[in-house]
């Protein structure tokens, strides 16, 4: 019987119409610009100078801290600047622009399709192969994997969990890398769960995806043929229910444990993985490949051509658009990632980042927001919040500017789904004035921690 989690949730239209596109490469443009500060986290430092030729895979920058991640060139040719350039939001962001001159790829990387199903023994081996190749959460949060795997002192991983929900609508290149190379994800996740030391990991999938939760079942199959490392995985069938892609909401799909307030996964005893991410932790191990591309769905009513595409990291939208013939003329907004928890694009010569996932395209009237009117209580936002909180009251708070009253009505906790703003028939802007304030009361919570510790270290 499938599952799901316990509290709240909505049931968009899933919108999948790029489900049946092939995960196809796209040519290499004539110039990337990657970002030294695609994860959470300090960002990285460059390693290279104006003038440097390149190799694809070689480090470029190195990590800022011990929360940030190794990243590497996308293509080889020559570094012609580094310096701020616009982002999506049209902020400036530190890049480094690199001429492409052919695809010459470092020594050491096996770029064969060759399984390598031997799982390495020794977790500090197998986390330091990860850390070198900058793998970070291909989720959405882009959190290090490397720091991931490496709990605190008396925290106890019981379960690891591959996300293969992708409950966002329109997303579908998690759907095609299980189809496709379902293989690679399973033995990433067989090299997760040894690199925790755990014995059990569920590899969770939509019901909405029969065909890839069919596939990988045959594929644990096989592979415990192969070795008895790879005992111990499973496949876990969820229902189709927006988010839950969520870590808390996964874990409790998954495991029944909730996760308190201002809590990690870890505390309840998870460590949860996407399964992009499971796939790049596979190229880092057994290929010596580090994250140079990543799948990403471009999709849209709108839009003529659905695709998946193997993108380069640092690869400019406009050119990924162009080869797919273009902005449409309908198209009134281009967002990065899905509807709900995606971001709006305001700059088209911005570049891919390591977590991009998606280039989604709607239509005026798919975006058009009808006017605002007053609540009415009838609290569908407080049953639609996966995490339990009363969106009607933390805006009520917000617009006052009652911070301690947010933070005592937990507004840290919001996970910024959108599920407030979807289901209020008032079109209330919740989601929007709650962001913000949990922006600020979360700042208010890290200046109090910092003094505390300025205090007790006196």
């Amino acid at each position: 019987m499938s599952r799901t989690f316990s509290i709240g949730g909505v049931h968009p239209h899933d919108s999948k119409i790029s489900r049946e596109c092939a995960i196809e490469p796209l040519p290499l443009p004539p110039t990337v610009y990657i970002s030294v500060s695609q994860h959470i986290g300090a960002p990285a430092k460059p390693l290279v100078a104006v003038g440097d030729k390149v190799k694809v895979g070689q480090p470029i920058a190195e990590p800022g801290g011990f929360v940030s991640a190794y990243i590497h060139s996308s293509v080889s040719g020559t570094v012609k600047s580094i310096g701020p350039r616009p982002d999506l939001a049209g902020l400036p962001q530190m890049c480094i622009e690199i001429a492409v001159e052919g695809d010459e790829w470092m020594e050491g990387i096996d770029t064969t399709d060759t399984l390598v199903t031997d799982i390495p023994s020794d977790p500090k081996e197998i986390i330091e192969k990860i850390r070198l190749g900058g793998v970070v959460g291909l989720g959405g949060a882009t959190f290090p994997t490397h720091v991931k795997l490496s709990p605190p002192p008396g925290k106890v991983c019981d379960m690891l969990i591959i996300n293969g929900c992708e409950c966002e609508p329109y997303l579908t290149s998690d759907f095609r890398t299980l189809l496709e190379k379902g293989e690679q994800v399973v033995v990433g996740t067989a090299i997760l769960k040894a690199a925790l030391g755990v014995d059990k990991a569920t590899i969770a999938i939509e019901e909405n995806k029969p065909e890839a939760i069919s596939h990988i079942r045959e594929v644990i199959s096989k592979m415990l043929k192969v070795s008895s490392k790879y005992a111990g995985i499973t496949v876990m069938t969820l229902k189709k229910r927006y988010p839950q892609g969520g870590e808390k909401q996964l874990i409790d799909a998954v495991m029944h444990r909730q996760v308190k307030s201002m809590a990690l996964p870890i505390d309840s005893g998870a460590v949860v993985q996407n399964v992009a991410t499971a796939l790049a932790v596979y190229d880092a191990v057994q290929k010596g490949k580090p994250i140079i591309d990543n799948s990403v769905t471009v999709t849209g009513e709108c839009f003529p051509r659905q695709a998946n595409l193997l993108v380069r990291v640092g690869t400019p939208l406009q050119y990924i658009i162009d080869y797919l013939g273009g902005v449409p003329e309908t198209a009134s907004k281009i967002i990065s990632g899905g509807p709900m928890m995606g971001k709006a694009i305001s700059n088209l010569q911005a570049s891919t980042l390591k977590g991009t996932s998606a280039l989604l395209f709607l239509t005026e009237a798919q975006t058009k927001r009808r006017p605002a009117g007053n609540c009415i209580r009838c609290g569908r936002c407080a049953d639609a919040c996966p995490m339990g909180l009363e969106p009607f009251l933390l805006n009520r708070l917000a617009l006052a500017g009652m911070t301690d009253e947010l933070e005592k009505n937990a507004v840290q906790d919001c996970i910024e789904c959108g599920c407030c703003l979807y289901s209020c028939p008032a079109n209330i802007p919740l989601l929007d004035v709650i962001r913000q304030a949990k922006g600020q009361v979360l700042g208010i919570i890290r200046a109090r921690a910092a003094a505390a510790k300025a205090a007790a270290g006196k």
